[in-house]
């Protein structure tokens, strides 16, 4: 079985959520026997050297890389209005990848071509007028659910109105390639009934988050109580917004609970005005080295997200490490959990303070939460078993 993965950034090192989706993907289908050949753009805001790439499973693929400048211009944006194409996904393409792609497709034959996520969509028509191959559509999350419920958020009315007009686009765009492949694949379920509401005609099955948990090592006795924490990408937006309004509205309650009480902020990308934050119980740590460390070390991961779509990669990071998650309804969206099995739901203020304390005050409520949690993901989330599902499709597919 021979596979060609599309994907828009490059995956290595998978250090975030949708480069850690695509490279246990990719794991897991070359445990299987499956020949993988890679083809990324290597954008501008995720920009991986790839002559400094040192990783087992990158030496096991064929590999192609394209470097295209994806950054919002204001000219480009503008002039983007007047046209019928969706400028969150038409940064993406560029004459010359599709040059690359083009040759790759008449050097090689594949059994499969699998897009993993909408912003490769448009090096489509390339890969169906050179291949024969069956194809997939991976959704990593409703790219215009994402945009809907920013706007609806936004209290600027002109920039409330620049999101919707973009969600529009790109809900045009998503509804109109749907049916264009032979499978979707969804991540999760609330993530397949929205593809069934946009009218998809085609086979849809859901693939969630997969991952190696011998990655995942937990070692209390290196978890330092009371601890918070906080990891994610703040150059993407929902991240972003969801820590400042927890940062706002929860932090100043939380903070007078205990003098004890640290709350620990990172991700790569930060911005500049978190660390005004930064006080004696709030410690913003920026990037961090070691994700799973930094998780093991801490003990209460919070999850703030208002708005966004897919499925949370960190959520499932964190249940694979044991962690107690207390996180609004909108980020443990499509994980099956239970709230107060293993994880805590807080949608407001008082529900985010009232968990915390909870947590603080009974040790052992944090501790068998997180240990539920961790039971749930081995359950729902193993990398072999989601690989040796996704093969059986391909297998499918193929035969008919």
């Amino acid at each position: 079985m021979k596979a060609l993965i599309l994907t828009n950034r490059v995956p290595f090192p998978p250090n975030s959520g949708y480069p850690i989706v695509v490279y246990n993907t990719i794991k897991g289908l070359l445990k299987l026997g499956v020949e993988v050949t890679l083809f990324s753009i290597n954008t501008s805001k995720h920009w991986v050297d790839v002559d400094d790439i040192y990783d087992p499973i990158f030496e096991q693929i064929n590999f192609y890389s394209y470097n295209i400048d994806t950054e919002v211009n204001i000219w480009g944006a503008f002039f983007n209005i007047f046209s019928n194409q969706s400028y969150n996904v038409s940064r993406f393409y560029d004459d010359e990848a599709a040059k690359l792609l083009e040759n790759v497709l008449r050097e090689q034959e594949f059994d499969i071509i699998q897009f993993e996520g909408l912003f490769v969509v448009p090096y489509l028509d390339v890969v169906k007028e050179h291949s024969k191959a069956k194809l997939i559509y991976r959704a990593h999350n409703i790219e215009f659910d994402v945009w809907e419920r920013l706007a609806a958020g936004e209290q600027f009315r002109p920039r409330r109105k620049y999101l919707e007009f973009l969600s529009r686009r790109l809900k045009v765009y998503e509804t109109e390639q749907i049916n264009r492949f032979h499978q979707v694949f969804a991540i999760s379920n609330p993530d397949r009934q929205n593809i069934l509401k946009m009218g998809c005609q085609t086979r849809l099955d859901v693939f969630p988050v997969a991952i190696d948990f011998e990655k995942y090592h937990v070692d209390e006795k290196k978890t330092s109580f009371p601890t918070l924490f906080h990891l994610g990408a703040m150059d993407w937006r929902p991240n972003k917004e969801g820590l400042e309004w927890f940062l706002d509205e929860v932090w100043p309650d939380i903070e007078t609970l205990s003098s004890e009480l640290r709350f620990y902020i990172a991700g790569k990308n930060m911005q500049k005005q978190f660390f005004d934050y930064d006080s004696d119980n709030l410690i913003v740590e920026g990037e961090i080295f070691d994700a799973v460390e930094f998780m093991n070390s801490k003990a209460i991961m919070i999850v703030p997200l208002l708005s966004g779509s897919g499925m949370r990669v960190k959520i499932i990071e964190g249940m694979a490490m044991q962690k107690c998650i207390i996180a609004t309804t909108m980020a443990a969206e499509g994980i099956s959990c239970k709230h107060g099995k293993d994880i805590m739901i807080a949608d407001t203020p008082d529900e985010f303070y009232r968990a915390i304390l909870q947590c603080i005050t009974q040790p052992n409520k944090w501790r068998e939460i997180g240990h539920h949690a961790r039971k749930t993901v081995e359950r729902d989330h193993e990398i072999n078993a989601n690989a040796k599902r996704m093969l059986d499709i391909y297998e499918l597919l193929t035969a008919s």
